[in-house]
């Protein structure tokens, strides 16, 4: 399997910054979403993250323009798709919107095109058995923000071949990113399965000891040292997620 065109399907943090960190790979990048006001707010914020970059000298001006204009924004699903080589699907952690969105994206899409969710709950083997290839579904978990968060989640289902199970890690690294293997399909992968649990023990402790969350994510962080607190961090992923 040969990855050189990448679609990103949405459009909002996790999507613009995953499609970032593609085009900075030197992919060619379509970026998707169902309104051009969506596309448009994404590229600005592509724009400055890149802009940034530059005032910090990471990369050059002239890398910036280069970057940016390997991103493509599109409505049209068929035009998204059309010679696409690797899908990321980014909507939002809702099971029935994306076995909707992967209804439509079946129908278009080419053979060679390869499936990848970037949920970070949801079982990648129920999802994949709504589409025609299975076999070429695989979950492929970005954490937030993609530009400077290093971890990535590789989950296959239980049809996911091996060759695009290696092709998938292959692609992480090419990112610049850490790829860690998940074997089995279970709930929550390896990251939130460790720290869903967590949210529920701070919870259950601020219930206990009357504590409160400032105190229980002070102690989190400086006798625990993590770099955030449990109640932060669930904070900034999204409680609503």
């Amino acid at each position: 399997m040969t990855i050189k065109n990448i679609t990103v399907l949405g459009s909002g943090i996790m999507g613009h910054g995953i499609a970032q960190v593609s085009a900075m790979a030197g992919y060619t990048v379509v970026l998707r979403d169902i309104e051009q006001q969506f596309l448009d707010k994404a590229m600005e914020k592509i724009k400055w993250s890149l802009d940034k970059l530059v005032s910090k000298q990471k990369i050059t001006e002239q890398q910036g323009v280069e970057i940016f204009s390997r991103i493509k924004p599109v409505v049209d699903l068929k035009e998204a798709l059309k010679d696409c080589d690797l899908m990321i699907e980014v909507v939002p952690e809702i099971m029935e919107l994306k076995k909707k969105v992967y209804a439509e994206v079946d129908k278009v899409a080419l053979a060679k095109t390869v499936f990848a969710s970037n949920t970070s709950t949801l079982p990648i083997t129920e999802i994949a058995s709504t589409t025609s290839r299975p076999e070429r579904f695989i979950g492929i978990h970005f954490f937030n923000p993609p530009q400077l968060m290093k971890l990535v989640e590789v989950i296959p289902g239980q049809k996911t071949s091996k060759e695009l199970v290696d092709t998938t890690i292959n692609f992480v690294r090419s990112v610049s990113k850490e790829p860690v293997l998940c074997k089995k399909d279970v709930p929550g992968f390896i990251v939130n399965r460790l720290f869903i649990p967590l949210v529920h023990e701070a919870a259950y402790a601020m219930d206990r000891t009357g504590s409160t969350k400032e105190e229980i994510d002070s102690a989190v962080k400086f006798r625990l040292h993590f770099p955030m607190g449990i109640f932060e961090l669930a904070d900034f992923t999204g409680m609503d997620v």
